[in-house]
């Protein structure tokens, strides 16, 4: 079972005991989890504090600890050191990949996103046959950037023609950026776990980006994280309070078509980075990218 542990009170202390991370205020416990159950621990409260024995066991089950602003953006992200078995050979591999390759699998990515988007749309009554074209004019790497002309045909048809998609907004921008910040702590999880070096991205190349590669494969996923947030604020408001918190978490146990059969979100994203690590392995493409879920499931995100 893959939970994500939000801190959102200030003053909490986290431990280890008995393999439980243990939460405390003012030196009573009020909560313990297991660690094996725990994909990420996402901290935006002041003043939390957190024994070293505690991160060092996240570390060992490759759970990142996100530490966020205000707005529910990361600011900074604790991973661990050590991934997969094969880690040397499987990071000399992707610093040496050919950019034909990592084209080639932009591409792949883009068309999965915009694929989502479309399903997206679909499921609430819009039409999804604009963005269907638009995928099947993805060139190697996105040279034309019809990611961005999907963008716009997007966003005010899934939340309104005065939406604007802003990181330093509020409202349903702060449920936007808090879902994402859950994908991304459970895509920077997989990609540490396949053995990858998460700042070494396809597409992603800011250099003050430690989690390029992580931000390129959560790509498909966000309509996900859109869909639950536009229910969210439609059935109880744009606040980020504890009850959205926890719908927008439970979307990394969501089930996605993937090969012959459903798998949790979670798991998608592992295999899909496993399936790039073995691609620059072999230099054969061959991403496991998942398939849109049905629509009644689209529209029952958030819920």
């Amino acid at each position: 079972m893959d939970r994500i542990v939000d801190i959102a009170s200030d003053g909490r202390h986290l431990s280890k005991e008995r393999g439980f991370l243990k939460v405390s205020e003012d030196g009573a416990e009020i909560g313990r989890i297991p660690l094996d159950e725990i994909s990420g621990v996402i901290v935006h409260a002041h003043g939390t504090t957190w024994s070293t024995s505690l991160l060092t066991e996240l570390a060992e089950r490759g759970a990142p600890v996100v530490l966020c602003a205000a707005n529910h953006t990361p600011r900074s992200v604790l991973m661990p050191l050590e991934g997969h078995h094969a880690q040397g050979k499987r990071l000399r591999a992707q610093w040496q990949a050919k950019a034909p390759l990592t084209k080639q699998a932009w591409k792949q990515i883009v068309q999965a996103k915009i694929a989502m988007q479309a399903a997206a749309l679909d499921a609430f009554g819009e039409a999804p046959a604009p963005l269907l074209m638009l995928k099947r004019k993805v060139t190697s790497g996105d040279t034309t950037n019809v990611e961005a002309q999907a963008a716009r045909h997007y966003w005010p048809r899934l939340m309104g023609r005065d939406f604007r998609r802003d990181r330093d907004a509020p409202d349903i921008n702060a449920l936007l950026n808090y879902g994402y910040t859950v994908l991304r702590a459970a895509t920077a999880r997989a990609v540490v776990a396949a053995g990858l070096h998460p700042s070494i991205g396809l597409h992603h190349a800011n250099r003050g980006n430690a989690f390029a590669l992580a931000d390129d494969l959560m790509e498909p996923f966000r309509p996900l994280v859109d869909c639950a947030a536009r229910e969210i604020a439609q059935a109880r408001g744009p606040q980020v309070d504890t009850e959205a918190k926890q719908a927008l978490a439970r979307l990394i146990a969501l089930d996605l078509p993937l090969g012959d059969g459903l798998t949790p979100v979670s798991v998608a994203l592992t295999r899909l980075a496993t399936s790039l690590g073995q691609s620059f392995e072999t230099g054969q493409l061959a991403l496991a990218l998942p398939a849109p879920p049905d629509a009644l499931t689209l529209s029952g995100l958030g819920a």
